[in-house]
């Protein structure tokens, strides 16, 4: 729960004490001389293993109708405001200097079946091709035949569509809110359900080769599904899907609005790494090291959803019915007294996969409750550089 160089050296120095080996230093000069020497390369690859890994031993039942399911999202995370940080990934250009913190855009491929991080992709909050989109196609050699991607509307685009159809790789995204639908024209497969012909724009983008656009097909036939929200107090009543699943028998309206509902697992994924992790502001000072960071997290994440599979194994659950924060409290319990337990490793963890089969998602469907915190800050916002600021403010009394 604390991250800090210090707290994890005294960890180490209180674990070999209980265990009676020689102590280690409670300073933190080594562990984070150790931290620098660790090759950036191995966080990246060992966050893509385990997480691919643990989707392909999941259990067949988890996957829809027979896909593996990807679903694709993206954040922004910030940082310490140093030089370093600041010339790597700089601040949104609508702050002012002094007043904001160095933002990196991260695009996560979750695994729908069990929620680990498959793959992800750091860049630059603002700039040239590091945007989403750009930065989901450095991982497209992640997808395979018969992989069904999800994404939101803002991968509702020809180049994305035409990327993935050329691997035989399937999407499902909300129409971008910037083309038209019109359910009189194209082949009518049903109410509010038809297949359409989207053309390769003429203009080639710059992040495209001529001969990657070249190869492309001149035009691709879609299918829009009308999805209209028959629930009450959703901002949204009816929407419209685009995807290349296009037989209406095998993926009817119904299935496809409730696949595209499970999006919202991306989301969920990602709070449970900026909040219960505490990945939402780094605390290193480099660029490389705040990669590192990133990677630990994610590697962290995918241990974490490993043991949340093996409870839902267990106790013939799916692992979207177990909370993420309540495994990683079960685990933070265990890794601090398990240790030292007396009893025969087996039962340890019978009991600790119990104990985290426990902890359910709460079942609250159709929840209307609005966006906002009841908790005022404390303290005012900062409206000038500190720096700025006389050495010493005069305290009220």
């Amino acid at each position: 729960a604390d991250h800090s160089c210090r707290d994890t050296v005294a960890r180490l120095l209180a674990w070999r004490q209980a265990r009676g080996e020689r102590l280690c230093s409670p300073n933190t000069g080594a562990y984070c001389v150790a931290w620098g020497r660790l090759p950036e390369e191995l966080g990246p690859r060992l966050v893509r293993e385990t997480g691919q890994q643990l989707e392909r031993d999941s259990d067949a039942d988890w996957h829809w109708k027979g896909h593996r399911v990807r679903v694709v999202d993206g954040a922004t995370l910030t940082m310490p405001d140093t030089e370093e940080n600041q010339e790597s990934y700089p601040q949104p250009s609508t702050q002012k200097r002094g007043l904001g913190f160095p933002m990196v855009r991260i695009v996560v491929v979750f695994s729908l079946a069990v929620g680990s991080v498959l793959d992800y992709a750091l860049g630059k909050y603002s700039g040239k091709f590091t945007g989403e989109n750009q930065l989901f196609r450095a991982m497209l050699d992640l997808f395979a035949a018969n992989d069904l991607t999800l994404a939101d509307r803002y991968y509702a685009s020809f180049w994305d569509f035409a990327l993935l159809d050329r691997q035989n790789v399937r999407l499902v995204t909300r129409q971008h809110q910037l083309r038209t639908t019109d359910f009189r024209r194209g082949t009518r497969l049903g109410q509010g359900d038809h297949l359409v012909t989207w053309a390769k724009p003429q203009q080639r983008p710059d992040w495209l080769d001529r001969e990657s656009y070249a190869r492309l097909p001149d035009q691709l036939v879609l299918r829009e599904v009308l999805i209209r929200v028959e629930q009450r107090g959703f901002r949204v009543q009816e929407y419209v899907l685009v995807t290349t699943l296009y037989d209406p028998e095998a993926y009817t309206v119904e299935d496809l609005a409730d696949l595209y509902r499970q999006r919202w697992q991306a989301e969920l994924n990602l709070r449970s790494l900026k909040s219960a992790m505490q990945m939402d502001h780094l605390r290193c000072l480099t660029p490389e090291m705040v990669r590192k960071e990133i990677a630990m997290h994610l590697l962290a994440y995918n241990s974490v959803r490993r043991v949340m599979a093996e409870a839902a194994c267990h106790h013939d659950l799916r692992p979207t019915q177990i909370s993420f924060t309540g495994a990683l409290q079960t685990l933070r319990a265990f890794s601090e007294h398990g240790l030292l337990a007396q009893s025969p490793v087996l039962e340890t963890v019978a009991t600790l996969l119990a104990a985290i089969a426990t902890h359910r998602v709460g079942d609250r469907p159709n929840r209307n409750e609005p966006r906002a915190n009841k908790r005022r800050p404390k303290y005012k916002f900062l409206t000038k550089p500190r720096q700025s600021f006389p050495n010493r403010v005069p305290l009220k009394v």
